[in-house]
């Protein structure tokens, strides 16, 4: 069953949208976890390790239309805990959704599939992050909440060559 989300921001998506005041709806149809990769090239030497390794995280998103206002959103996570020059585990997980979404212009769309959306998948991916370093012999990698919002207006400003404001 379909769970519903209506839009809220007002500076990213529009409650009415400019075609007689229809108002912008966001359902999530699916989640689902496209891509899982899990690499443990260092055990089981690696478990005898007393010091903490170092833990680097990279993030992309990507949204693209499947169908008339059906769009899949894409949120990877990759994790990599390293120790010197060693890599003591990866884990990527691309956790991904299906979201109807109605009565945004098209002008306001990509707010949508870079903020709302990867919000919306954020907790799956995490969990499935944790759950796979569990799986490996690690205590699970509990990743910190990320601000989306945050991250797209980055992206905007690197992409027209500023350097956004530091955020209070």
């Amino acid at each position: 069953m379909a769970e519903s989300q209506p839009a809220t921001r007002a500076d990213s998506q529009p409650a009415a949208a400019q075609d007689g005041g229809t108002t912008a709806q966001l359902s999530i149809e699916k989640i689902y976890v496209k891509d899982l990769s899990l690499e443990n090239p260092g055990s089981p030497q690696s478990f005898q390790m007393t010091e903490a390794p170092q833990i680097e995280i990279g993030l992309r998103t990507r949204g693209e239309q499947v169908a008339p206002d059906m769009y899949e959103c894409v949120l990877t996570l990759t994790v990599t805990a390293r120790s010197g020059d060693k890599t003591v585990f990866l884990v990527e997980a691309a956790q991904a959704g299906v979201f109807a979404i109605r009565g945004v212009p098209p002008n306001q769309l990509q707010p949508v599939l870079g903020i709302h959306c990867p919000t919306v998948l954020f907790p799956y991916a995490r969990e499935t992050i944790a759950d796979a370093t569990m799986r490996a012999g690690f205590p699970p990698v509990q990743l910190a909440p990320i601000n989306f919002e945050a991250l797209y207006q980055q992206q905007l400003a690197q992409g027209a060559g500023m350097v956004p404001a530091a955020a209070s």
